[in-house]
């Protein structure tokens, strides 16, 4: 927890194919130069980031003041677009000069090794999802989170406008019975966006996970304690449709789209820098374990030929 009046400095550790967060999340938070944003190669950025006026895109209070990536050619290019001072040689440079380091890389089996130099300084860490994609890394995360270490991880899908119903929706809905949603790219990496974005809605609780797969992708399909069934989509090469969510209920149906990328990014941004200012969590921890859980669930069940896996059988075997 930092002083409210004083500027959080963050660092943007790490950047790996597929993944231009370090543009777009530093840019979210500094500002950014569009010259040199014009040089990202990930054009999803430049999109969201050009629907905004260039002298609006800022969180007030925080900035991201240096940058490490892993192939040592990206960080002189993404501090020149998003307005970072200094590109360090060694991620474990930055301890003593930062009040709070983001992991950005999306690899759920190899965030432990990223993430331990800055746990053992006692620096806050915010973990891009998902955080921990098997037993023994999700097992570490919650001793440090035991021990007291400060430590989030979500999807910017939790933050997402569109995911949020009003009052008018739900009355329009009745009671749910089923939601499907929708992401690209693999289960174990992209899962817990389509997973993310309805959690919310239901809370904790998940009860099953059951995997239909092929070279494609993955059909997951999901049980929750309130009854409600889930169905979740990760097929590998379907870009376009990411984001899709459909909610079925006992008086209606209603399609969401993820229609705001920049909004979800920065609130999700925000919500981390208002735990630091604050020490409150936007979620309680159990609950990111829990999601993990069931992304652990789904890959198992996909070993074990679309196997029922129980969600209290992983959380058990994080104990044992």
């Amino acid at each position: 927890m930092t002083a409210a009046g004083n500027e959080l400095r963050l660092a943007m550790l790490g950047m790996i194919e597929g993944n231009g967060h370090p543009y777009s999340w530093s840019a979210i938070v500094n500002g950014f130069d569009p010259a040199a944003m014009a040089a990202c190669p990930y054009p999803a950025i430049l999109d969201y980031l050009g629907k905004q006026r260039v002298e609006d895109v800022r969180i007030p209070g925080a900035r991201v003041t240096h940058i490490w990536t892993d192939d040592p050619a990206d960080a002189p290019k993404v501090a020149a677009a998003s307005l970072i001072e200094h590109v360090v040689p060694r991620p474990e440079d930055v301890i003593g000069h930062v009040d709070a380091v983001i992991v950005a890389t999306d690899d759920g089996d190899d965030h432990i090794r990223r993430v331990q130099p800055f746990i053992d300084a006692g620096l806050p860490v915010f973990v891009d999802k998902p955080m921990a994609t098997n037993i023994a890394d999700l097992r570490q995360f919650l001793q440090w989170h035991e021990a007291g270490a400060t430590i989030l991880s979500t999807s910017g899908m939790r933050y997402a406008p569109a995911m949020r119903l009003s009052d008018e929706q739900r009355a329009l809905l009745g009671d749910l019975r089923w939601i499907t949603s929708f992401t690209c790219k693999t289960w174990e990496r992209y899962g817990i966006h389509a997973l993310e974005a309805v959690e919310p809605l239901l809370g904790p609780g998940f009860l099953t996970v059951q995997a239909i797969s092929d070279d494609g992708g993955d059909i997951m399909h999901l049980t929750h304690r309130s009854g409600v069934r889930v169905t979740i989509g990760a097929l590998h090469d379907a870009y376009g449709s990411f984001g899709a969510v459909h909610l079925y209920g006992t008086k209606g149906q209603l399609p969401l789209r993820l229609d705001d990328t920049y909004s979800a990014f920065r609130a999700q941004l925000v919500a981390f820098i208002d735990m630091l200012r604050t020490g409150t969590r936007p979620l309680p921890f159990d609950e990111t374990v829990e999601l993990m859980a069931v992304i652990i669930a789904g890959r198992r069940s996909r070993e074990q030929n679309g196997a029922a896996i129980s969600i209290a059988d992983i959380l058990s075997e994080l104990h044992s």
